[in-house]
């Protein structure tokens, strides 16, 4: 069995090479051979990709240790957003903390602990009488979704907010191949590979991570070992929202705060899981980088030969539905 996996895994990762390679082709092409132009394609590729990374992954532990698959994910990302922008643009703490930086630190903070405390009213008190019924799961987490876009054109208004007041890493640049690149792209992406990181050592390496994954197999077993399987399903839930929350922060400063990123982010965030393979984490971090890239350079090409630029909004499907024609499972989902 295990030689049989290693043989998909060797074609899930073949496969990922061959449209990496076949993305860099297009991207070089679109750039006419242009170093500067090209890098540009591939940076702003893994850019996208970190952003998609922070929603998808907390969709792919829920869903891979839970069978929950979160419709309101998205909105705790959008959710991120505007109570970091609020926190860091709030007047009354621009005067009690002017130091831009230690306010964007403590934003972060702030929007990361409000996604876990709702992330642990929804768990707690509307999804666990519902752990037996999948349909229910769905159509209650989609309700949530739209009670919390509702709440949040309510209180801060259908307008876009652009963030304004910028802080070290947003205000740098460097240069490479005589092209301008923000220091705030290459932070996202330290950030989302540090995450990739931190998320897989926890669940492979850690006390915590052993019980989550024993309780997913046999739950009954844990409990009676004298450990609250509740309790860490709670867990799972609550890092999973705080890690979209925390994503919709990040992206903020780059993005702004609108009402329609959660909706935008979650789909692809859909289409990342899919196509990585559904419950695999793993899968989760290779799809993003490669739907972040594959979106970079389609848009590029598009704009620069087609003169549309709407195929990279459709790009994360589309590539989703090639990947499933070839591996229905996804890239390295495995047979149930």
């Amino acid at each position: 069995m295990q030689g049989i996996l290693a043989a998909e895994n060797r074609h899930s990762l073949l496969i990922v090479i061959g449209l990496v390679a076949f993305l860099l082709g297009i991207g070089f092409v679109a750039a006419g051979g242009d170093l500067g132009d090209f890098g540009i394609t591939v940076l702003s590729g893994l850019f996208q990709g970190m952003l998609l990374f922070l929603v998808a992954s907390g969709l792919s532990i829920i869903f891979g240790l839970m069978d929950i698959l979160n419709f309101a994910q998205g909105a705790y990302f959008m959710l991120g957003a505007y109570v970091g922008y609020a926190f860091h643009h709030a007047p009354a703490v621009i005067t009690a903390i002017p130091n831009r930086d230690l306010r964007f630190l403590l934003a972060v903070v702030l929007a990361t602990a409000v996604g876990a405390v709702l992330g642990v009213i929804l768990e707690r008190g509307l999804l666990r009488p519902l752990y037996a019924r999948p349909i229910f799961q769905i159509v209650l987490t989609f309700g949530v979704a739209l009670v919390m876009t509702e709440a949040i054109k309510f209180f801060w208004s259908t307008t876009p907010y652009s963030w304004t007041e910028m802080f070290g890493f947003r205000e740098g640049f460097f240069e490479l191949f005589g092209q301008r690149f923000s220091t705030y792209r290459l932070f996202v992406i330290a950030v989302g590979f540090v995450l990739i990181g931190a998320i897989a050592l926890l669940l492979r390496r850690t006390r915590i991570g052993i019980i989550i994954r024993a309780g997913v197999e046999d739950s009954e077993m844990v409990e009676a070992l004298g450990i609250n399987v509740r309790a860490v399903f709670t867990l799972v839930f609550t890092l999973g929202c705080a890690l979209a929350a925390f994503g919709g922060v990040i992206a903020a400063p780059f993005l702004g705060a609108t009402s329609n990123m959660g909706n935008a982010f979650l789909l692809a965030a859909i289409a990342v899981v899919a196509l990585g393979g559904m419950g695999s984490y793993e899968g989760t971090a290779i799809g993003s980088l490669l739907v972040g890239l594959a979106v970079a350079v389609v848009a590029k090409f598009a704009t620069q030969y087609l003169n549309q630029s709407v195929w990279a909004s459709i790009t994360p499907m589309l590539l989703m539905v090639v990947v499933l024609l070839v591996r229905p499972r996804g890239l390295f989902g495995k047979e149930e």
